[in-house]
């Protein structure tokens, strides 16, 4: 592969990334951040670059600002941060990380699930101001046995299943709005069959126009009475008048969220004085682990690709003859 030994290619990250990611980057590239994470900075920053490190949402046109831009690459999964048509479009290769925060999503999962059958979140506030008394108001159920519930049945998705299904003994069906359902401990249902009969339900589908509001009034009118409902992937997946009212007439017995639309969710919001909501502030994917691997991972699929290889995980590869045919010849060293 030809290349050019002297030339440093400006890679920017929306936001800082791990110390050894940045160790990693500069050794070869010159490692730039924006101002801040507005539209603007982000245009202006994006005008030298020659790679991008996406922490943060990108503007639409981001792509029309970045003339040097060769390589996209999500510090993530999710992949509504970043216009990837427009990107197609220009020629520029972006890639995600599909497996850099299961392993933290799938324990943030287990952990709020257990908090919730058990109303551990209401029991602790109730516990400092009422005492002990408090004990026998908050009845909670096992997760033993019971049947879970897995929207979104991609690798996160599949990974929670068999972790539910292997340390409780879970019964799991599997609804996947955009692929078919994987056989062996799923059974693949209906959305509607499944808020019919799952006590836990959790949420790891893509936000897409399909599943925007997926979560809406009619679908919780057949949620099973005493369930709980967990939410680690997009906060638009949910319709939010439609959870307070199934909160509030108790049909579900709780909900955690990690994720809202918009994030941050807003000062004085309704889900912040509702006390069947156990909230986070996106962090499901956010342990010390996976942020390194995060940022190690992103900073190595974008010197694949400054290196004229392919990402591990290229999410647009009509891109890919356009891109190398382009910027043949300018390339670091293998």
């Amino acid at each position: 592969m030809p290349h050019t030994s002297s030339w440093r290619p400006r890679v920017l990250a929306t936001s800082a990334l791990h110390d050894d990611a940045t160790a990693l980057l500069a050794q070869t590239c010159e490692l730039v951040l924006p101002a801040d994470a507005s539209a603007d900075s982000l245009r202006q920053a994006a005008a030298s670059a020659d790679a991008l490190i996406v922490r943060a949402k990108l503007p639409d046109d981001i792509f029309d600002h970045a003339p040097k831009l060769r390589a996209c690459v999500r510090h993530g999964v999710g992949l509504d941060f970043i216009p990837v048509e427009a990107a197609t479009r220009a020629g520029i290769p972006v890639a995600n990380l599909p497996a850099a925060n299961r392993q933290s999503v799938v324990e943030y999962v287990v952990a709020v699930a257990g908090l919730l059958a058990r109303d551990l979140h209401r029991l602790a506030l109730d516990f400092r101001t009422q005492g002990w008394a408090s004990r026998t108001r908050h009845p909670g159920f096992e997760l033993a046995g019971r049947t879970l519930g897995v929207v979104g049945c991609g690798g996160i998705g599949r990974a929670v299943a068999t972790t539910m299904h292997a340390a409780f003994g879970m019964r799991v069906l599997g609804y996947d709005p955009h692929a078919a359902v994987p056989s062996g401990t799923i059974t693949p249902v209906s959305l509607q069959q499944l808020f019919a009969e799952a006590d836990v339900i959790t949420l790891h589908a893509p936000s897409t126009p399909e599943t925007r509001r997926m979560v809406d009034a009619a679908l919780l009118a057949g949620v099973k009475p005493g369930a709980v409902l967990i939410n680690a992937a997009r906060g638009d997946l949910i319709d939010e008048a439609a959870l307070l009212a199934t909160l509030n007439d108790g049909r579900l017995r709780a909900a955690a969220l990690d994720v809202f639309e918009p994030e941050p969710l807003p000062p004085g919001h309704p889900f912040l004085s509702h006390s069947g909501l156990f909230l986070t502030p996106h962090i499901a994917g956010g342990s010390d682990e996976s942020g390194r691997r995060m940022s190690v991972e992103s900073a190595e699929e974008t010197l694949r690709i400054l290196r004229g290889q392919k990402p591990l995980a290229l999410v647009n590869p009509e891109s890919w003859d356009r891109s190398m045919q382009r910027y043949h010849g300018t390339f670091l060293p293998a």
